[in-house]
């Protein structure tokens, strides 16, 4: 049997995702409380990526009261491959327009930032995915994560056997870090949004692809670790087109319509999960995080601009998530 580099780390990968999608329960392993008393969700109504951005992020970033002048903003995308598909990948033009939103409001410096977990050619993503011109254009300057100088930090919970993690100097300098995932389902972690949007910032080059050391020790144990020792000091959530079915790089596009915005990024998540007709605490780490990192539970959210509203027809999943549709739902199916 011909067994391919491609396959073997499928396979190694599947058999960690099983254990990981099995995790009914997580202790608590975490030494501090980071929620806030109330967090902020601006939810903004855009139907396509020429539409304004800059005015409509400029807006919910001032309801946010993002204040960034004098300091240095990283902006981390969801850039996964070069697949052209405005479902995989956080869109370009929306970068750009957080770029100038966040130059406009006196940051010292605005850069992008990101790893790639399923490419090492870095530089090909952001050739074929149109970042490499956009950015070019309005002087952006891009760090490979998965190549940066690293810098050692104790891992700030306990969920996975990790006791320090190898993290990018480009990171862990950032005076203001903006997780700007695209909204999508996943097959191994239910959903990939800003939470799990942190795994690029965990360097392929000594973590492995797809970060194959993270799929190893708990894909949900993972992203409670990482997000514990780098805090997320806003989100911009990408989900003018989504993705459902198999994510985050097989999927079907699906429109939502919409762009998310918080200053706390457990409050973003559960507000995207029930954008996409989910139940926020039936995925684990959503769940896990809500008891120290943020706020999922709505009488803790302060939700500005559209109506949370969840869809006619939730998110279609693989099998092993089915779960996660909400209760309302099933009770119209029956």
């Amino acid at each position: 049997m011909n067994i391919t580099r491609r396959s073997l780390l499928a396979a190694s990968a599947g058999v960690a995702a099983g254990a990981s999608v099995s995790v009914s329960s997580l202790l608590p392993k975490y030494q501090f409380d980071r929620r806030p008393e109330r967090s902020r969700v601006v939810i903004l109504r855009v139907d396509h990526y020429a539409q304004h951005l800059e005015d409509l992020l400029d807006r919910g970033l001032r309801v946010l009261s993002s204040e960034v002048a004098g300091q240095t903003v990283l902006l981390k995308p969801n850039l996964v491959d070069y697949l052209p598909n405005d479902a995989v990948n956080t869109h370009p033009s929306l970068i750009l327009a957080a770029a100038a939103c966040f130059r406009r409001r006196g940051a010292k410096s605005v850069a992008v930032a990101d790893g790639p977990g399923h490419q090492r050619d870095t530089q090909l993503v952001l050739r074929e995915s149109g970042y490499e011109e956009c950015l070019r254009s309005e002087k952006i300057r891009f760090v490979d994560l998965n190549r940066d100088q690293l810098v050692r930090r104790r891992v700030q919970a306990g969920y996975t056997a990790l006791k320090y993690l190898w993290l990018p100097r480009t990171i862990l300098e950032a005076d203001f870090l903006v997780s700007m995932p695209k909204i999508k389902v996943h097959h191994w972690s239910g959903v990939t949004l800003s939470m799990k949007n942190m795994f690029g910032v965990v360097p392929g080059a000594r973590y492995g692809w797809p970060k194959n050391i993270l799929h190893w020790m708990g894909i949900q144990e993972s992203i409670l670790d990482v997000c514990a020792t780098v805090p997320v000091h806003c989100v911009i959530a990408d989900g003018v087109i989504a993705m459902e079915g198999n994510g985050p790089l097989n999927g079907a596009a699906r429109h939502m319509g919409s762009i998310v915005l918080s200053n706390d990024p457990v409050a973003a998540d559960a507000t995207c999960a029930r954008l996409m007709g989910f139940e926020p605490n039936r995925i684990p780490h959503i769940r896990e995080a809500s008891r120290f990192l943020g706020n999922s539970c709505l009488s803790c959210i302060e939700q500005v601009g559209e109506t949370l509203s969840r869809p006619a027809v939730p998110y279609q999943v693989v099998a092993d998530w089915e779960y996660l549709r909400s209760a309302e739902h099933h009770l119209r199916r029956q």
